[in-house]
């Protein structure tokens, strides 16, 4: 099961995002924003982190404007690694690599059929593993500092 969040400022991109992983058969658990009413990132970015934290969803899409704001939140979560993608070779690489558990958009700089390769890559891309497991490892090490 796939988190995927969004603020007003993404909103049709988190639309277009969940009729994609539908078409690819795959489930999503949606967190919101359902409208494009003004609202606050942290309030939708961080349940879904919290929600792929805990194991209830195994990777997350978290989305607004820029991409930024929806990143640096879910980041905050412990166990959260979330990358800000806008090329494909970031998003094969930072699954291959640091076993990225989440991935950002922005919607104001990825156009929509881009944001779907990215998707696609992030979903179907592994974590090598090996060497990686050991950076992966110290990376996180920092959260108990």
């Amino acid at each position: 099961m796939i988190a995927i969040a969004c603020d007003h400022g993404a909103l049709a991109l988190k639309e277009a995002i969940k009729k994609h992983l539908t078409e690819r058969g795959l489930t999503y658990r949606d967190f919101g924003t359902d409208s494009a009413a003004s609202c606050d990132y942290p309030d939708f970015a961080g349940p879904a982190a919290e929600a792929v934290a805990s194991g209830e969803c195994d990777r997350g899409i978290v989305c607004c404007t820029t991409g930024i704001g929806v990143s640096i939140t879910a980041n905050k979560v412990h166990g959260i690694r979330c990358a800000l993608l806008s090329d494909l070779m970031s998003a094969r690489l930072t699954r291959q690599h640091n076993d990225a558990n989440m991935m950002a958009l922005g919607a104001g700089v990825v156009g929509e059929k881009l944001a779907l390769e990215i998707v696609d890559t992030f979903l179907d891309t592994a974590f090598e593993g090996g060497r990686h497991a050991r950076r992966v490892e110290k990376m996180m090490a920092y959260e108990g500092k």
